[in-house]
């Protein structure tokens, strides 16, 4: 018996394990409130661009979600990484979802509310 976890098991190389993605900065400093906005906003709109509103669920739980719980998800939604950060991902119809770091995320430019 093999290791159950191990990332050899699957030689096509279909399954990424997920991390969090690299510290960024956005354009202008911004609140928590402001990142919060812009994120509904993201998560209310981005089924209109195509691909199947489970998929954009299953990605957005998985983004709010801690890493363990994450991989849970894309892996029992049929999601394909493409990207280990979650930036890139496709389902098993080929639909590609593209996800931007300030959903995954917090700046590293993030100004506290006053």
């Amino acid at each position: 018996m093999g290791c159950a976890g191990s990332s050899q098991s699957k030689p096509d190389g279909t399954v990424k394990k997920i991390r969090k993605p690299k510290p960024w900065k956005h354009p202008q400093p911004i609140t928590k409130n402001q990142l919060m906005q812009l994120r509904e906003e993201f998560w209310d709109t981005a089924p209109h661009y195509g691909g199947r509103k489970e998929i954009w669920d299953a990605l957005r739980a998985a983004a709010e979600a801690d890493l363990t719980l994450a991989q849970a998800i894309v892996d029992s939604a049929g999601v394909i990484v493409q990207s280990s950060d979650l930036t890139v991902c496709y389902d098993e119809r080929g639909s590609k979802y593209e996800l931007p770091k300030y959903v995954l995320s917090e700046p590293t430019n993030q100004i506290p509310e006053s």
